[in-house]
């Protein structure tokens, strides 16, 4: 049986992903088999040509790094016996089925709280760190609806849409999961201490990085693969065209992962990430947790499609009858119902209030079909 803690070892070797490892331990079985192994064996494993044979085999006979190796490992076993947290290794049964599945799955999480459950959906919720009003409402909204109907939030604890949808799902009595670019004992930012705490009494901060790893910014594109592939889809609100949060999307979108986007202002440079992602094509544009829960093979969604059909007094169901997905507006419809427009306007609001019709702009009026 391969030995977890092997994992680290692995790891630490030059120029080795999470995809080359996991080839490397399925070939030698064992660090040790591969401190052994020559050149011509290396290059026998997927991804492992000789270039990056030969550093595999300078690092593995060096002294020095071999000590750095076992000191880190050494003190990586203290740290876990001395602290409530789980060392969960891609051999493990309990390590996330989602996260998995993707390419370059992390080798190993140090986890503070508690892993969800396989069967749990979960939705990523990404954005700028200098959110506007309208960021932070559109956030609040929809993550709301989305932990009422069972979906886990995932994010990144940094400021602005993180922190908000951290919160939101935390006061709305949601499970929540934070990803870091730093070791646990490192939270960064420092004044989401308190939140980090507050989100492992129902749900985990989840990190790759080592104990005593800072939050250096070489750190954050790789937890930002971490936080997509927790993930079934994920959903940004407001990023520039350069933002940490597209490069969240572009992974989602590389791990065939469904990825979403609030549409906003064109004057906003916030938004111009997200509406460019609707534009091209590669985020479907969301105004509630509904169009999210279309797209979600969930379970969650059937207390809502459960809910008995709206009651329609004689009049409401004659004027549904000529409502479609094409607009009417209120001149026909009254000539059609033999109807004053004054009367129709009551009764449609009404109709609006039940959801089974909507107004459009113009007085155009079409058939809204509950969910």
């Amino acid at each position: 049986m391969i030995d977890r803690f092997d994992l680290i070892r692995f790891s630490l070797l030059p120029r080795i992903g999470g995809m080359r490892a996991r080839n490397l331990l399925r070939h030698f079985t064992s660090f040790d088999a591969l401190a052994k192994a020559r050149g011509a064996e290396l290059i026998k494993v997927e991804g492992i040509d000789k270039t990056l044979a030969a550093a595999i085999r300078e690092a593995v006979t060096n002294e020095k790094f071999l000590d750095r190796v076992e000191n880190d490992v050494a003190r990586t076993k203290e740290i876990l016996e001395k602290k409530d947290v789980q060392f969960v290794t891609y051999l493990d049964d309990n390590y996330p089925e989602q996260l998995r599945r993707i390419y370059d799955a992390p080798l190993y999480l140090f986890v503070s709280g508690k892993l969800q459950a396989a069967d749990q959906p979960a939705v990523a919720v990404v954005g700028t760190r200098s959110a506007s009003t309208y960021g932070k409402k559109a956030c609040r909204f929809i993550t709301r609806d989305l932990v009422a109907e069972g979906v886990v939030i995932v994010s990144g604890l940094a400021r602005g849409i993180d922190t908000v949808a951290h919160r939101s799902a935390l006061e709305h009595d949601g499970v929540t999961c934070a990803v870091l670019g730093s070791g646990l004992d490192n939270i960064y930012p420092g004044e989401n201490r308190k939140l980090a705490q507050e989100i492992t009494v129902r749900g985990a901060v989840f990190t790759e990085q080592p104990f005593g790893a800072k939050p250096d910014a070489v750190n954050f594109p790789r937890r930002n693969r971490i936080i997509s592939g927790l993930s079934m889809g994920v959903l940004v609100i407001e990023s520039a065209e350069k933002g940490g949060a597209l490069l969240t999307a572009q992974f989602a979108l590389d791990q065939g992962k469904d990825v979403f986007a609030v549409p906003g202002s064109i004057f906003d440079v916030r938004s111009s990430g997200t509406n460019k992602l609707i534009q091209s094509g590669a985020a479907k544009l969301v105004r509630s947790a509904d169009d999210i829960l279309a797209e979600l093979p969930v379970a969650s969604r059937s207390c809502k499609q459960k809910q008995p059909p709206p009651q329609l007094s004689l009049q409401e169901e004659q004027i549904l009858s000529y409502l479609d997905s094409e607009p009417l507006h209120i001149d026909a419809l009254a000539e059609k119902t033999g109807t004053t427009p004054t009367d129709l306007l009551v009764t449609l609001l009404q109709m609006e209030f039940k959801g089974v019709a909507r107004q459009l702009p113009g007085k155009y009026f079409v058939r809204e079909t509950p969910l």
